[in-house]
């Protein structure tokens, strides 16, 4: 067996090198850990599997957060380099968004395991969520725009990252909204939602836009990056979701804070948008299948970027489950069953070689310490 972190100079290389892209496994492992228990069929096992993928997951975020901000006491003067890297800073978004899917998971499974009481944890965790969320949408484009260097022939779909995390934000919301005890909370965390909602799907909706043109002029990114062919996916899953989900509350909450016909209007706008948004996904699956079947045939390095393999997949399994669930309709349910399938295989496979990779030191690594100040 090998030795722990061999091919690192010394130990304290691990956290010297710690990047946010470690925290794309936290939205990897939460998603699957939500999207289990949906299974039509799943009974209690996968809920139970569920469960404890969560609190696994709660225990890994624990964890990166514990070394990323042990970097920046040891290492600041290195580690805030990252807001000069064009690549690295993205994946500040991935902080938040790990974040929503334990905050999801509160919700899902830790109301039967601890009670009432952590719906309060979730709210308060979501407002920092959303903190979060609104700063790296609009901070990380900022930094784009007058520090990053970029082109178009070097695009990759890792530019929706910082954007994406106010949708996933908003989504979240309508987990929370129904179970809060105060009819007025519930309104200002459904509005809230509908905001970041729209705060992130147009902006990324124009990044697809432009990602579309790249790949059409300058074919298909480095093989390093052939993951980020699915990151496409994360913005119109978690699009469609929010929508299904906010729609779902609207009726109820709207009732008492105003006409009762915007809740009804709101509830057919989410579930007709869920659909328009699941097809419109269903093409970028589809392509990113394609293009992951031509890279796999020529080979591809791991790196801590294979984790986008799994997020954008599971949020729009989410998506299709909520979305059968709301029509009634067993097509999608097993459309979602076939995705969960896809899903929990390809994230046995990441979760795999990231230990491995992880354990020998081959993933700390951080492309920023090399930018200037």
């Amino acid at each position: 067996m090998t030795k722990p972190l061999q091919n690192l100079a010394h130990p304290r290389e691990m956290i010297r090198q710690f990047t946010p892209n470690w925290f794309a496994a936290t939205m990897g492992t939460g998603i699957l850990a939500l999207a289990l228990p949906q299974i039509p069929v799943a009974g209690s096992y996968l809920h139970g599997v569920g469960t404890a993928l969560w609190l696994f997951n709660i225990a890994l975020f624990a964890l990166f957060a514990g070394l990323y901000a042990a970097r920046w006491m040891m290492f600041g003067h290195e580690a805030r380099r990252i807001f000069g890297h064009g690549t690295v800073s993205m994946f500040f978004g991935t902080i938040p968004m790990g974040l929503a899917t334990i905050i999801n998971g509160g919700i899902a499974f830790g109301i039967s395991l601890f009670g009432e009481g952590i719906v309060g944890i979730a709210h308060a965790l979501w407002w920092l969520d959303v903190a979060m969320s609104i700063a790296c949408g609009v901070l990380i484009p900022y930094l784009m725009f007058t520090r990053h260097e970029h082109r178009l022939e070097g695009m990759t779909a890792i530019w929706l990252l910082p954007v994406v995390a106010a949708e996933v934000a908003g989504a979240s919301g309508g987990q929370i909204a129904p179970h809060l005890a105060d009819a007025g909370t519930q309104f200002t965390v459904l509005l809230t939602s509908y905001v970041l909602w729209a705060y992130s799907v147009p902006v990324a909706f124009g990044i697809l836009t432009i990602l579309t043109l790249r790949m059409a002029l300058h074919k298909l990114p480095h093989e390093s990056m052939a993951a980020s062919c699915w990151l496409a996916l994360g913005p119109i899953g978690t699009g469609a979701l929010g929508m299904l989900v906010l729609g779902g509350d609207a009726p109820t909450i709207m009732a008492l804070h105003g006409p009762r016909e915007i809740g009804i209007a709101a509830h057919g706008m989410g579930v007709l948008a869920g659909l328009l948004l699941w097809g419109f996904g269903l093409w970028w699956w589809l392509m990113a299948c394609l293009i992951t079947a031509r890279y796999w045939r020529s080979g591809i390095p791991f790196n801590l970027g294979w984790w986008g393999y799994t997020f954008p997949l599971g949020v729009y399994t989410v998506a299709t489950f909520r979305l059968g669930a709301m029509l009634d309709y067993g097509f999608f349910g097993v459309a979602g069953t076939v995705f969960c399938v896809m899903l929990a295989i390809m994230w046995l496979v990441v979760a795999a070689k990231t230990l491995a990779s992880g354990w020998a030191g081959n993933l700390f690594v951080s492309p920023c310490i090399a930018t200037p100040e």
